[in-house]
């Protein structure tokens, strides 16, 4: 008799039904019935298995009570066989007392293979697949592991590919999977639209997400390819980008992402309801811890009344007086924020409040995710460690640092309870990204011609947060090695320490007649003395040396006619190599909104050196550089520059020509390298720039995106006005080679001598490097001629420029 175990279920149904009509003897028919029906386990009987022990399909039959095997059991039993993966059918038989149970097992794997896969290398998938190598055919992990193939290339913007499963069978009960793949075209975004959106203009929004549109150049990135989790995170930029401009009230209401079949792309669709931009009404603090006075945590605030709401200063606040308070003592003290809005107003009543706080220890602090990253370098960047007062204010403040480091791809800190009430754990989550680069880069300027540059370098030197950096450039005009690491905790101080060898060889070109080779070293530290101000002192120790392009005191002009270099060039050339010695400190101040492309806010620095701690020369040099940038109209940057320097010698030295200024269009543009300033006017010579000891410079710039071209393409238009003057040639003015005294006439040095010019130029921050096209035209400069007879001798002039390079 062959009977399957839905049918036996469906006897045993019936006899029930029956059981129910007959009166009296209903109950005793139903037990009788389902006797009957149940078998002992032990005749169970296994046939068709090969590889599977019959003990191991019997132990999937479990009696019921009283120790047999029912109808309910055997279905169970049947269940649990097909849930193993193992057989691709199973039958049930009944013959007398006994069940049989009839098995077809699943072939094994002999191969895996992938056909097709070009973009998706073989190991890739591999790693992804459940079905395995000497493993068991399964269908429906099969068809799981297409799915998973299809969300590979999902992700790599890949949405029109097909994934077949073929079956090749083979003696033995054996197989060879393959996967079929047609990885159809590349999946970009075509447009990106940004609904509700008054305040800022398109092009702005596009700035701050991470995704990009596709364009001309998207085969070198990868932001353009529909990803939902990275526009999700775009969600969350845009909302914070609101909020540090004002709009308390925004929400992102969706972010949508719809493929047309017509364009073959995405089209993604922000909605956002801005609401109102909002001031700072009023900024209070209020103690509730009676030691701690209110007054003395203002100076921390980083808001003002009258200025625009910002969520980013408002955590930076909260921040700063969580730390001074911790600091007087009160590490369980914590400052809550509270904003009373006023729509009406359009202002914001800012009040922070300063408590007790819970009383809690921070158990342990798990590191989690990093594989090649030392658990030392992620855990010096928190203020807190096993044992302290938790503090929510330096958690954060240590997310911001991890993410900062640009080491990692994501960065999650959680908490969880502790062994007891007033004990916390903290949970760092991190997914690592590379962190080397090997480039190879090259370019042309106007200034150094061609130029070709090989680099390899690793901000997380062997997963211990180091930087190192080795690079060769070879050029036209320029060559030379460059050698640097940086320890970012020199000693276990939160104090960056590096050390720099560099070698540099300038040829003799347009703008000078001579050639200069450098040599030598840099010891440098930096520290944060605030949150916007940092220091770095340094030493610097180089040894450098002139020479003229083929003869010894004279530079061969293009006629061939041997022209006498200028009288401080052979006085140095005769004084031979100089050693140069200094010490020295940079000072810089940095509020800007984005240190790559900037929309707002000042950057300046100061730069002092001194030289004469050892070495042939003697000299005090400063100089100081400001940026403010400001959004003069939507999509519109202004940027206005002032920069000035000086140096002077001392201790009865004089300064070397090389050690003045020597300035061109990294002042006024419009002018050549060394093309504005001191001039050597002696008939004869090649009139070479001679530099001055001060110079000062401004300048006013407007930039702009190109409408008629997409913004991810990064392609700016600017116009630009700039002025300024360098004057006070203080080097040799006499030299006495053969016995008869030479003097130096110096022209072009007043400081009255204000040149300026305006200009336009293309900005492009290409994916392949930074390029700029500079058109200027001078409006003032300047010419003068020997006391002694010759002609006119005029600052030099380069109305067009170019510098760039890329890598790849």
């Amino acid at each position: 008799m062959r009977l399957s175990v839905r049918v036996v279920r469906g006897l045993a149904l019936s006899f029930l039904v029956l059981g129910g009509i007959l009166a009296g003897a209903g109950v005793a028919t139903v037990v009788s019935t389902g006797a009957a029906l149940a078998q002992a386990a032990s005749n169970v009987v296994v046939q068709g298995n090969r590889r599977v022990e019959s003990d191991t399909v019997r132990s999937y039959f479990r009696p019921g009570p009283g120790g047999r095997l029912g109808p309910n059991e055997v279905d169970e039993g049947l269940k649990a066989l097909y849930a193993t993966g193992l057989f691709a059918d199973v039958r049930i038989n009944h013959s007398g007392n006994r069940v049989i149970v009839t098995v077809v097992e699943n072939p094994v794997l002999n191969r895996v293979a992938f056909e097709g896969n070009k973009k998706a290398k073989d190991d890739q998938l591999k790693t992804e697949v459940q079905s395995k190598p000497r493993g068991t055919l399964s269908k429906p992990t099969v068809q799981a592991d297409v799915q998973r193939i299809i969300e590979i290339y999902n992700r790599s913007g890949r949405f029109d590919v097909t994934v077949e499963p073929k079956i090749i069978e083979l003696p033995n009960n054996r197989v060879d999977l393959v996967f079929e793949i047609k990885e159809g075209a590349k999946t970009g975004i075509k447009d990106i639209k940004f609904v509700g959106a008054k305040a800022f203009s398109h092009g702005r929004l596009k700035e701050v997400i991470k995704t990009s549109e596709s364009n001309l150049l998207s085969f070198l990135q990868t932001t353009d390819i529909y990803d939902p989790d990275r526009i999700e995170a775009d969600r969350d930029l845009l909302r914070r980008f609101y909020l540090k401009h004002g709009y308390a009230d925004v929400r992102i209401v969706s972010a949508i992402g719809e493929y047309d079949p017509a364009k073959k792309g995405f089209l993604v669709t922000f909605n956002i309801d801005e609401g109102n931009q909002y001031r700072v009404g009023t900024v209070d603090v209020v103690s509730n811890v009676r030691a701690i006075d209110p007054t003395t945590l203002r100076g921390s605030l980083k808001m003002s009344a009258g200025s625009v709401y910002n969520a980013d200063m408002l955590e930076k606040s909260v921040e700063a007086m969580t730390i001074e308070a911790a600091k007087r003592g009160y590490a369980f003290a914590t400052v809550r924020p509270r904003g009373d809005r006023h729509p009406e107003t359009r202002t914001i009543n800012l009040a922070f409040v300063v408590d007790e706080g819970q009383r809690a220890y921070i158990e342990r602090i798990n590191i989690r995710g990093n594989v090649r990253t030392r658990d030392y370098v992620i855990r010096r960047e928190f203020d807190l460690s096993e044992g302290d007062a938790y503090n929510r204010a330096l958690v954060d403040r240590a997310e911001r640092r991890l993410t900062n480091l640009d080491f990692f791809k994501t960065v999650k800190i959680t908490n969880e309870p502790g062994s007891a009430p007033d004990r916390v754990v903290v949970n760092v989550d991190v997914e690592e990204k590379p962190t080397g680069e090997f480039s190879i880069a090259g370019g042309y300027s106007t200034a150094d011609g061609f130029i070709a540059e090989t680099s390899v370098a690793d901000r997380n030197l062997m997963g211990r947060g180091q930087f190192a950096k080795a690079s060769v450039t070879y050029g036209q005009r320029t060559r030379g090695f460059d050698l640097s690491f940086v320890e970012p905790y020199l000693l276990g101080y939160r104090m960056a320490g590096g050390i720099d060898l560099f070698g540099k060889q300038n040829l003799a070109s347009s703008s000078v007649s001579y050639d200069t080779n450098s040599i030598g070293g840099k010891l440098r530290l930096g520290f944060a003395l605030t949150e916007e101000i940092s220091l770095q002192p340094h030493y610097t120790l180089y040894r450098q040396e002139i020479t003229l392009d083929s003869y010894y005191n004279c530079y061969p002009a293009v006629s061939g006619v041997c022209q006498p270099a200028a009288l401080p060039i052979r006085k140095e050339l005769a004084a031979g190599p100089v050693t140069v010695s200094m010490v020295g400190f940079t000072t810089n101040y940095n509020t800007l909104d984005n240190n790559k492309s900037p929309t707002s806010g000042l950057i300046a620095s100061v730069t002092q050196d001194f030289a004469g701690v050892g070495g042939d020369v003697k000299f005090i040099r400063t100089t100081g550089e400001i940026r403010n940038y400001y959004e003069v109209l939507p999509d519109v940057i202004g940027v206005v520059k002032l920069q000035a320097g000086n140096i002077a010698g001392w201790g009865g030295k004089d300064l070397r020509m090389l050690d003045h200024f020597q300035m061109g269009p990294n002042l006024v543009r419009g002018f050549a390298s060394a093309g504005l300033g001191p001039r050597d006017l002696t008939p004869g010579t090649t009139n070479e720039a001679l530099g001055g000891t001060m110079f000062w410079g401004t300048s006013v710039e407007f930039q702009t995106p190109l409408y008629f071209l997409p913004k991810e393409i990064g392609i700016k238009f600017a116009t630009f006005a700039d002025a300024g003057s360098v004057w006070g040639y203080k080097g040799p003015t006499t030299y006495n080679q053969s016995g008869t005294p030479e003097f130096l006439e110096v022209g072009l040095g007043d400081a009255s001598m204000i040149r300026s010019s305006v200009g336009v130029g293309l900005i492009w921050d290409s994916p392949l490097g930074p390029l700029r096209f500079d058109l200027a035209y001078p409006l003032k400069k300047y010419c003068a001629a020997s006391v002694t007879g010759g002609g006119e001798v005029c600052d030099r002039t380069q109305i067009f420029r170019f510098g760039g390079g890329t890598k790849f």
